[in-house]
């Protein structure tokens, strides 16, 4: 196997959600409130400007000032992750060249956006993005919501890119840890990425949870996370049946406005999101407010 970085990223990394005024611009202070308040409660990393930070409805600018923001609250005591989702792989590699130079630890690089490519278009797109940083790269595979799989193939020849160390595994379907362990041994650092599949990750090898709704439980994520590492099933079963109603938030399309909407009841946050998302409203609004307090009201 070819030789690649060395990877010690493990445990919870919250999707930090980014947070807006009521006039809907970027509130870095709130923001960094929302960053510090988790790395307060001992997240082991943090991944901006995903799927949950509303990465592609900011602009160049905002997305750069977000990562000083959060690299900044972070005081280098854990890795900060940069979310890279652009339209056009040349704009992904100039913001991974960005990222580098504004203090990310690390990125997750996201298929090109709108355009659904074929497998050697997404090999082309990750080789060139990890080609312009020497910062270790996760790769972000969610096909529900990117229509595109990254298969096993493209991960094989994708080892050969010593940068590329990590992939944040959001298919919905929890044979892929075995089968990519199986395929690769620990060339790739696995992380789960649908809150709903957690516990399945964790356990069939996954070394870290980039999680949604760690942003309004962080405590109980992190109990989750620790249980199943000590090897406490029983414990981790009960956590986990306690919070799954709300992990399968995470899986649903209107995952950024229940995720923020759960923020916002549990003080950590605002529900403000930008446009064409909308908050919450009518019976699905009230659904998901009673789903939240009942988990609120009987946390373990």
């Amino acid at each position: 196997m070819p030789t690649h970085l060395p990877c010690t990223w493990s445990g919870v990394f919250p999707a930090a959600t980014t947070q807006f005024d009521p006039a809907l611009a970027v509130d870095l202070p709130a923001t960094q409130r929302v960053q510090r308040a988790l790395l307060r409660d001992g997240v082991h990393g943090l991944v901006l400007m995903g799927t949950v930070g509303e990465g592609n409805s900011l602009s160049a600018d905002e997305k750069r000032s977000v990562l000083v923001a959060a690299v900044e609250a972070s005081e280098n005591k854990v890795p900060v992750i940069a979310g890279v989702s652009e339209f056009t792989t040349a704009a992904a590699a100039q913001f991974a060249r960005d990222a580098e130079r504004l203090g990310a630890a690390g990125l997750m690089v996201l298929p090109a956006m709108v355009y659904v490519p074929t497998a050697a278009e997404l090999e082309y797109h990750f080789r060139t993005v990890a080609a312009a940083t020497r910062l270790p790269i996760m790769l972000y595979n969610n096909p529900p919501s990117y229509r595109v799989n990254i298969d096993i193939p493209t991960l094989s020849r994708l080892a050969e890119v010593p940068n590329i160390v990590a992939l944040k595994e959001s298919a919905p379907d929890s044979r892929r840890f075995t089968d990519i362990i199986n395929a690769f041994g620990d060339r790739f650092v696995l992380f789960a990425g649908l809150d709903d599949f957690v516990f399945e990750g964790l356990t069939l090898g996954a070394r870290g949870w980039v999680s949604g709704l760690t942003n309004a439980f962080p405590v109980e994520s992190l109990l989750l996370y620790e249980s199943l590492c000590n090897g406490e099933l029983e414990r981790a079963r009960q956590i986990y049946r306690w919070f799954m109603p709300l992990l399968h938030l995470d899986s649903e399309h209107d995952l950024v406005q229940t995720i923020k909407l759960a923020e916002q009841i549990m003080g950590r946050g605002s529900e403000r999101v930008r446009p064409p998302r909308l908050p919450l409203s009518g019976g699905r609004r009230s659904a998901v407010i009673a789903m939240i307090e009942r988990a609120r009201d009987s946390r373990p």
